[in-house]
């Protein structure tokens, strides 16, 4: 295994380092006690979750297709360690993504679910942790700057830097990530990264910076031998013990003696409840109903091979079977005791003897501008440290001004041969700033758009900070860029040399390379691919280059096309530069005597005019970018958002 001795090291190292961090941990929580950090603490407060009479459906559209929970109730307890086992498609992951209030889209969950008396909401966000089968992360991010930035965004506003940071390296020792502390996370590629296992102790590491009450772990033993399996129950088991923490866990095809670890186990079949309680129960329950274990089986392999169609049962056969021990289990003992607690926990629902928004009340979360800001720094540090969103652009367009430049160097004068070159030249401003950025930007939402929607799930911001984040982190390199290539291009051609034109070019050639990138965000937003959305994108493009002024006289496009123009922000940009080289020029140099020119511009307005250009357009075109701009953000928000619920 590629994280054999990662996983070992991590259970050792937290095993060993929990009795000695606990006076540590004392210390911090009296240090900032008048703080909400510590409000909610599962050492403090013992916490029950239970849930009756759930049922998960899936959906399409407004319509049910299917159930997936049928009728579930139970309770899990502090200080707990329950395995939830049953073969694929019984329904485990629904059910805990139902407790943990992370639903799928496209469910819909009827039945109370309580936490001490009260309905859940958004509060389980704060108060419990969900750990991913699968591990994302941006990779460009160090473990310092992930803990980081994670911190910001999950802990109160109130709790101060110092105490985040000791926070942070408490969490990173207990761990066993103390040593790579400064390493990038890193993706599929790249050097000195951390290891599978690593990054799966990333992930408990930021789970735990809210002190969770309860905590959700989907399939963590998954890609572990039984050994390394083993030390990481054994890790659940002293965080449940030692911090009194509900844990509730999927796990698959367990080893007997794994089995045999926890406190409690929930088999599900068909969306029903099989058995809930002691794993020794669980064989017995099954022995006395006609399925005794043999010896020197696996007995969770047995008890989920009676539930599913193994041994030879075919479908039909598999779910009477199911169904009989669903039934059986609903009248035993087993059953009656969880009822009990169930009832109980209703009980205080009804009365509101103990109320969890109470308690949570004092949570502070943090501001609009804090989430903003972090979520800004973490997108400029994944935009920098990406060589090929920024170092290569930078180097393209430096490259690409330079043969522009000098290709052009020499031709550009005030006669009829000069208007061709100063055009020529000023199509390739606005068609290098459009084309380009558009497309490199398509990946910008559907590559993280995994981790964006696991995120917001787990409220740590909107949709609308997420978008606005990215919109502000490449800002930066959508300024520098152009105002890198126009400033060597410029003057290698040598353009109008006065500070006007050579502003207006800049700003014209700015203002072009964000609307591009807007339309590329928001074609990227609006659909699941990049292969799709180039798809989409390429038919537009068209229209923009036959609509920037230069292969068609605008004037001349048949009515019913007449719009078009005015979503082309080529054409806007190619006006504004026009207008800027050509305004007030009266003195282009005219040979009527040659033959071969059948044009002959005089002054610069018949330059303009010959362009469907028209020189007090100026400020409108500018204005009309930027209303450009902001409208295809606001398309680009809309479109995720509308992914995001669906």
């Amino acid at each position: 295994m590629g994280h054999t001795e990662e996983t070992v090291s991590f259970s050792l190292s937290l095993n060993e380092d929990i009795s000695r961090s606990e006076e540590s941990s004392k210390n911090f929580s009296h240090s900032i006690s008048l703080r909400s950090y510590n409000k909610w603490s599962p050492t403090e407060h013992g916490v029950t979750l239970a849930w009756r009479d759930v049922n998960v459906y899936a959906t399409r559209g407004s319509k049910r297709i299917k159930r997936i929970i049928n009728n579930n109730s139970g309770a899990i307890t502090s200080g707990t360690l329950v395995a939830l086992m049953g073969s694929s498609g019984s329904g485990k992951s629904t059910l805990m993504s139902a407790l943990a209030y992370r639903n799928a889209p496209g469910t819909i969950v009827h039945g109370d679910i309580l936490v001490n008396g009260c309905q859940v909401s958004s509060f389980m966000h704060r108060m419990s942790g969900f750990v991913h089968q699968d591990d994302l992360f941006y990779g460009s991010l160090t473990v310092m700057e992930h803990m980081t930035c994670m911190a910001h965004l999950k802990l109160d506003r109130r709790v101060m830097r110092e105490e985040i940071d000791f926070l942070i390296r408490d969490i990173l020792e207990r761990t066993g990530l103390t040593k790579c502390m400064h390493t990038k996370i890193g993706e599929e590629g790249d050097k000195k990264v951390l290891s599978g296992g690593e990054k799966k102790r990333l992930a408990f590491a930021t789970e735990l910076l809210t002190q969770p009450a309860i905590l959700f772990c989907d399939e963590p033993t998954t890609g572990l031998d039984s050994y390394n399996a083993q030390k990481l129950v054994e890790t659940l088991q002293d965080l449940a013990e030692r911090r009194n923490t509900a844990i509730l866990c999927t796990i698959h095809q367990p080893s007997s003696q794994l089995f045999a670890m926890f406190d409690q186990v929930l088999l599900l079949t068909e969306g029903r409840i099989a058995f809930f309680g002691d794993p020794g129960d669980a064989i017995d329950f099954f022995a006395e109903n006609g399925y005794k274990c043999p010896a020197n089986y696996n007995p969770a392999d047995y008890l989920i091979g009676v539930l599913s169609t193994e041994y030879g049962q075919s479908e039909r056969a598999a779910q009477r079977t199911s169904a009989r021990i669903c039934d059986m289990f609903a009248v035993s003992e087993a059953a009656q005791h969880r009822d009990l607690l169930v009832n109980l926990e209703m009980h205080m629902y009804e009365s509101g003897v103990y109320r969890m928004e109470d308690e949570l009340s004092t949570f502070k979360p943090p501001l609009f501008i804090t989430t903003l800001y972090w979520l800004v720094w973490r997108f400029f540090i994944t935009t920098v440290r990406d060589p090929t969103v920024q170092n290569m652009r930078i180097l393209q367009k430096i490259g690409i001004a330079l043969m522009a430049g000098l290709c052009y160097a020499g031709t550009i004068d005030w006669t009829q041969t000069g208007v061709q070159a100063i055009q020529g030249i000023l199509f390739l401003f606005v068609s290098e700033n459009t084309f380009s950025p558009m497309y490199s930007v398509l990946a910008v939402f559907p590559s993280s758009f995994p981790l964006f929607l696991r995120e917001i799930k787990s409220g740590l911001y909107r949709t609308d900070q997420f978008y606005l984040a990215n919109v502000i982190a490449m800002l930066p390199g959508l300024i520098v860029e152009p105002l890198i290539f126009i400033a060597i291009a410029y003057w290698l051609a040598a353009l109008r040399p006065t500070l006007f034109a050579f502003f207006i070019t800049i700003l014209a050639s700015t203002l072009v390379m964000n609307v591009s990138c807007a339309c590329g965000c928001f074609f990227s937003a609006a659909f699941n691919s990049v292969p799709i959305a180039m798809a989409y994108l390429v038919p537009f493009d068209y229209i923009l280059m036959i609509t920037s002024g230069v292969f068609i006289k605008i004037d001349t496009l048949p009515a019913y096309l007449a719009f078009l123009p005015y979503f082309s922000w080529l054409m806007y940009g190619n006006e504004a530069m026009s207008i800027a080289q050509w305004e007030n020029v009266n003195d282009i140099a005219c040979n009527v005597d040659n033959s071969t020119e059948v044009l002959c511009f005089k002054t610069g307005e018949e330059v303009l005019d010959h362009y469907s250009f028209k020189a007090n357009h100026l400020y409108l075109n500018l204005f009309s970018m930027m209303l450009l701009y902001m409208g295809f953000h606001i398309l680009g928000y809309f479109f995720l958002n509308r992914r995001t619920k669906k």
